[in-house]
């Protein structure tokens, strides 16, 4: 499935990228609260879908990637959090991480909805 090698790839370069905020959140911004939280739920997305790879049944399989799609919702919740508090008001790479998971929120869906559809 191609979507499964794309959610591989895009959540690993989106884990990159979280990094890359907490650094500019820590050194810039001093800000160690939230930054810790959205580089837990941000970098776990890639964990999870990483770990499904390994899953014993397809049960355990739509598990980790029900895991990970959760984590983007949160993700998504703290880079919401964190700009309308004005932190990354003005981070050149806000609009990049909005959109990316957005599409990972949609891709993950779409995956746990196709093997829902399998399983029925």
């Amino acid at each position: 499935m191609k979507e499964e090698n794309l959610i591989k790839e895009k959540t690993y370069n989106f884990a990159l990228k979280i990094i890359e905020l907490y650094k500019f959140l820590n050194f810039e911004k001093k800000e160690f609260v939230l930054s810790k939280q959205i580089l837990r739920s941000g970098t776990s997305i890639g964990a999870n879908v990483k770990e499904a790879q390994a899953a014993q049944s397809k049960k355990d399989f739509l598990s980790k990637l029900s895991i990970a799609s959760k984590e983007a919702r949160e993700t998504f919740y703290w880079l919401r959090l964190l700009n309308d508090s004005g932190y990354i008001e003005n981070y050149s790479s806000k609009d990049l991480l909005f959109r990316e998971i957005n599409s990972i929120i949609n891709i993950l869906t779409k995956i746990i909805k196709n093997i829902n559809g399998e399983q029925k």
